[in-house]
């Protein structure tokens, strides 16, 4: 099978196509034809060495195809079954094995594609706005990136549970897709002092809750545009990590909380992992979920992928096709 094999860290380059033997799976494991791969900035953090992962490894960690095998232990599923997977490694390859506890069902109404432009992120913000900070009507939430992947689910995510959006954009185009997924407000990167131009759009309050997906770049802003009691969620570093600082800053800045979650935490057993899923595929064929078509790319071109993800010009998703 073809894959692309990262065997040492680097810039978009270090994803090598490579032809690597079909795999086999073991008692618990089924095999996956994939059909689509989801790009995702995990993906980048491995590749880059941000995220230290043993050397050598098959990129992605999201995908969704038909199995085309099965472990003897395996009951979950059967041969032939359309499934769709996330946080697991070897998405970028024509087949993937993955773990059967790990592989959701996918409806009839949901194709590869669509699976994979959805699961990871989809089930990222239904964390976040159900557990991580449960939006409740009436709240007020600052969505950095809020065109990206994540930010247009989020954005569309809080306003269904009766929340409002001030998105945080770079481009017009970026814009105008923050607004379509439901955002009230949309400012922009730059200019005057972020902080400040949230504070005049809440009376001085500030928001009750920050998504930031961003990191370095943004975290003092984010920091200051939570009200007193309100809540900052660092979910991401698409800019860079956080530095170390000096918890007081969370007292001076009104008794804020401050969380730094990970998927993988709020999907650990298969229970909840199923349940977050539903509810996300739910939402897609019922129409209340609205995801962009995305970008697609062969799976040869997965390093240009890479490098539109990290130049900030993509908006929505984007998957691999092999």
């Amino acid at each position: 099978m073809r894959a692309l094999v990262v065997r040492r860290p680097g810039g978009p380059d270090a994803l090598v196509e490579s032809v690597l033997p079909d795999p086999a799976p073991g008692p618990h494991d089924v095999v996956v034809a994939v059909e689509a791969a989801g790009v995702n900035f995990i993906d980048v953090y491995q590749r880059s060495g941000t995220y230290p992962t043993p050397l050598p490894f098959v990129g992605g960690m999201e995908g969704a195809g038909r199995v085309i095998g099965r472990g003897a232990e395996v009951t979950e599923v059967g041969i032939g079954d359309r499934v769709g997977w996330v946080n697991v490694p070897g998405a970028y390859a024509e087949q993937a094995r993955v773990p059967a506890s790990r592989v959701v069902p996918l409806p009839n109404e949901v194709d590869a594609v669509a699976a994979a432009s959805t699961l990871l992120q989809g089930m990222t913000a239904h964390y976040l706005t159900t557990d991580a900070f449960a939006v409740r009507p009436g709240c007020v939430a600052l969505v950095h990136a809020a065109a990206g992947g994540v930010g247009l689910l989020l954005t569309q995510a809080i306003t269904a549970a009766g929340g409002e959006v001030i998105g945080v954009v770079s481009t017009a185009a970026k814009e105008h897709a923050a607004r379509a997924a439901g955002a009230g407000e949309v400012l922009r990167y730059g200019g005057a002092d972020l902080a400040e131009r949230v504070r005049a759009l809440t009376e001085g309050a500030g928001v009750d809750v920050v998504y930031d997906g961003v990191g370095a770049p943004t975290f003092d802003a984010s920091l200051a545009a939570v009200r007193r009691r309100g809540v900052l969620v660092v979910f991401g570093q698409a800019g860079g990590a956080v530095p170390p600082f000096d918890l007081r800053r969370l007292n001076l800045a009104g008794s804020v909380s401050l969380l730094r979650p990970n998927l993988d935490h709020y999907i650990a057993d298969r229970h909840e992992l199923c349940a977050r899923a539903e509810a996300v595929l739910h939402a897609l064929v019922s129409g209340q979920l609205r995801v962009r078509p995305p970008a697609q790319y062969r799976l040869s071109d997965a390093p240009a992928a890479h490098a539109a993800l990290e130049g900030g010009g993509s908006i929505g998703k984007l998957v691999l096709v092999p």
